[in-house]
């Protein structure tokens, strides 16, 4: 039983360390590919999205404000539409 339980962990320990040298890798061939100043982070990630939630968010906004100046424009319409039905008949 101890040896498997060895075995596991060992296993384990394996796996994690080829996890880790292979993001190491990545690491640098990132940084060799389009240099150290535009390796992208967590914080650069973190920030585009809040950005595109902001976007996101203004344009909801803006449609929500279209709609509504639509809709108050809609009785206005109704009646000068209702006016020349009127007059032509």
């Amino acid at each position: 039983m101890a040896t498997e339980s060895t075995q596991q962990m060992n296993f384990l320990a394996v796996s994690r360390a080829l996890v880790s040298v292979a993001a190491e890798v990545a690491t640098g061939v990132q940084r060799a590919v389009v240099g150290s100043d535009n390796v992208r982070t967590a914080r650069d990630n973190a920030w585009d999205a809040i950005q595109a939630d902001r976007a996101r968010a203004a344009a909801r906004a803006e449609t929500a404000r279209a709609v509504a100046a639509m809709m108050a424009a809609e009785p206005a319409r109704r009646r000068r539409a209702g006016t020349l039905t009127g007059a032509a008949r």
